[in-house]
């Protein structure tokens, strides 16, 4: 018995050591693959591919490597990262759906809360309003009218269940009370491309995909849904939905990282130290803020904060999408 308690007390001490000899050497020039459970060329794959050049610069120039895996709603990615080996060179990269996938979908084959390692948030991407190029209203006041005056009748584009614009519709519907026919995309372009045509009056997305329509005056903007201003120039003289009558409304399109569950502490600690230096990467800075976007400086950037915040996130979205039976299965 005793020969036994001592031969596993060696192999626990073998495997810590093995754990933390991993550690100090991590990464050790191995790559490491972030995979984005979105398509390649839309807004989160250019968060990662930003994020990636920051995080080489800050891991040793370890190469990394963006790995597109879509569909679903974003869950095939979420699931492939949830199986991945725990041991830092397999990272997901996603956004809001973390929060809302959830709720969307009633079967999913990974647990959001207990299958990650929550290594901190990137960013905040806020959303705007706009309207069609010759939309009746002229602002935030009309366009309320104008909604109550044809129930039904309004059409609310958004680029598929679960999308961000998806979201932000099922919040602004709430909040106005309003009776709006949704009509959902595959995607964003075809939404805008629809918008710009007039077959869709109104759409709620992130400005990173709005910014251009709206410099070039080929959309109609009536609001964005930060609680303050934004200062990028070409919608710094849009008002804030809160100014426009819709008190405390505050909804943004945020992106996070996370590992598999498992991962050792001492990689989690050095991907999370890492993290915090792209954060502040004047570089990165600049590119997220040429799309519309804010860097997260604050306590979110830690992963307890990280969590649970983004447990506030489920707790906040869960209402709403049930109230409109918007479910994804």
């Amino acid at each position: 018995m005793k020969k036994l308690l001592a031969l596993t007390t060696i192999a626990a001490a073998m495997a810590t050591t093995a754990v933390t000899s991993h550690a100090q050497d991590y990464p050790g020039g191995k790559p490491i693959t972030i995979v984005v459970p979105f398509a390649a060329g839309g807004p989160t794959d250019r968060v990662a591919r930003d994020l990636a050049e920051a995080l080489r610069k800050s891991l040793d120039g370890v190469s990394i490597v963006v790995d597109n895996t879509a569909g679903a709603g974003s869950t095939i990615g979420n699931a492939k990262v949830a199986r991945a080996k725990p041991d830092g060179y397999t990272l997901l990269l996603t956004h809001v759906g973390m929060a809302t996938t959830p709720v969307l979908y009633r079967k999913l084959s990974y647990n959001y809360e207990t299958d990650f390692e929550y290594l901190g948030l990137i960013n905040d991407v806020p959303m705007t309003v706009i309207g069609k190029p010759n939309i009746e209203a002229r602002n935030m006041k009309e366009l309320r009218d104008w909604i109550s005056k044809n129930p039904g009748k309004v059409n609310l584009g958004n680029a598929g269940i679960g999308s961000a614009s998806h979201l932000c519709g099922l919040l602004l519907q709430s909040e106005l009370k309003a009776d709006m026919t949704t009509v959902p995309y595959k995607g964003t372009a075809p939404a805008i491309a629809d918008l710009l045509g007039g077959q869709i009056d109104l759409l709620c997305d992130q400005t990173t995909n709005t910014t251009s329509q709206i410099e070039a005056k080929k959309v109609k903007p009536f609001a964005v849904t930060t609680l303050k201003r934004l200062n990028t120039p070409a919608l710094k003289d849009i008002p804030t939905l809160d100014e426009s009558g819709l008190k405390n409304f505050q909804v943004t399109i945020w992106h996070g990282l996370y590992a598999p569950k498992g991962t050792p502490a001492p990689v989690l600690k050095k991907l999370n130290d890492a993290l915090k230096v792209a954060l502040k990467d004047p570089e990165f800075i600049a590119k997220e803020e040429g799309l519309g976007a804010v860097v997260v400086q604050d306590k979110r950037v830690e992963p307890a904060e990280h969590k649970k915040f983004v447990m506030s996130e489920v707790a906040r979205f869960g209402p709403v999408i049930k109230a409109a039976g918007a479910y994804a299965d």
